[in-house]
């Protein structure tokens, strides 16, 4: 079933524009249907603030699920914001108290950009344990996405990241380890997971913590993890929500930083860019770099060029799991949005598969 829409966040308006079924909260209440309240504590940096809540709402609407999914959407403190942004956040955003007050049933957490050695330091580490420490109290089940992974297995594991020697950024390939876990049912035991980080748990440090590794990298890296009872807490440590464009873009703030003198050179994100799209880039840097030794204007990045030899090979995979994470939820949770579990559901077990 589909989201509702029933506030005015404009995502839902851009959603629709893009083919997503979305229903009016009129249409909604017309229907006896059990809704599902699921969360986004979105901490992405402005330029992604938006970009991000369109992904997490897409592979939440795109669930099959006999459910209406109602996203409550909120921020931090903490969060360096511009005053254009956080008056977005002040119209359109819920806030947490509000979260707390009528309960949820599922929440994800998002990646966020850091600028500490240590997570703890951050300026929204206090807010944030405040919203785990209560959600693990009051949510059946919360997902986390890259940063919030790293700063989560901090808080509940005092486990530290490792400082990778280069940026893992690009299109890796995976494999499942655990093919008959509820949350991998019916999907490809081989796929793609874009990634985009300098910083990794792993393997060993999940596995000496007690959680279950899901899926890895053929590079040996860890991408998904599961708290000891198998649902309570997921953790990515990639990006499926990622658009098929969500890297090429990233490559174009790196390369225009690069021209302006911001930062190294970036490298191509890795299995990502077929030949076609390296000789665009090429051409692109021979323009631009042309341009700086003649004093001229950086030509414009020719972003639509890049878009026909682009390939999404993530984006299934990543519907299969959101659906079995978001049907286990429905199976286990409490009508009573206070209250993370149904009776006779057992917290430790709840899928009751240990």
């Amino acid at each position: 079933m589909p989201l509702v829409a029933h506030t005015p966040l404009p995502s839902f308006q851009r959603l629709r524009q893009r083919g997503q079924e979305v229903l009016s909260l009129q249409r909604a209440l017309t229907q006896d249907i059990r809704e599902l309240h699921i969360g986004l504590l979105n901490m992405m940096p402005d330029a992604a603030l938006q970009i991000t809540e369109r992904q997490f709402m897409r592979l939440v609407g795109n669930s099959n699920q006999i459910a209406q999914f109602y996203m409550h959407i909120f921020s931090l403190p903490g969060l360096e914001r511009s005053p254009s942004t956080k008056a977005y956040i002040d119209e359109f955003y819920t806030s947490f108290d509000a979260v707390k007050a009528d309960g949820l049933d599922a929440l994800i957490i998002t990646g966020a950009n850091v600028a500490n050695p240590s997570l703890d330091q951050e300026r929204f580490w206090q807010p944030l344990t405040e919203v785990i420490e209560w959600a693990w109290e009051h949510v059946t089940s919360t997902l986390c996405s890259c940063l919030a992974t790293h700063a989560l297995m901090k808080y509940f594991y005092q486990i530290d990241r490792v400082k990778r020697g280069s940026k893992k950024w690009g299109v890796f390939e995976h494999r499942v380890t655990q093919p008959n876990h509820p949350l991998l049912r019916e999907i490809n035991t081989r796929f793609d997971v874009p990634h985009s980080r300098w910083n990794a748990i792993t393997p060993q440090q999940i596995e000496a913590a007690g959680l279950t590794l899901l899926i890895r990298s053929f590079d040996g890296e860890a991408h998904m993890a599961v708290s000891p009872d198998q649902l309570r807490m997921v953790y990515f440590q990639g990006h499926p929500e990622y658009d098929i464009n969500s890297l090429l873009k990233e490559y174009k703030r790196d390369l225009l930083g690069y021209f302006n003198g911001e930062n190294p050179q970036p490298p191509y994100p890795e299995n990502y860019f077929p030949l076609e799209a390296r000789e665009i880039a090429e051409s692109f840097i021979s323009r631009a770099q042309l341009a700086l030794e003649t004093g001229s204007a950086l030509p414009a990045f020719p972003e639509e060029n890049f878009l026909p030899w682009l390939d999404n090979t993530w984006g299934d995979t990543a519907k299969a799991i959101f659906n079995n994470w978001l049907g286990a939820v429905y199976q286990v949770t409490n009508v009573d949005r206070q209250l993370p579990f149904d009776a006779g559901v057992d917290p430790a077990d709840p899928l009751g598969i240990l």
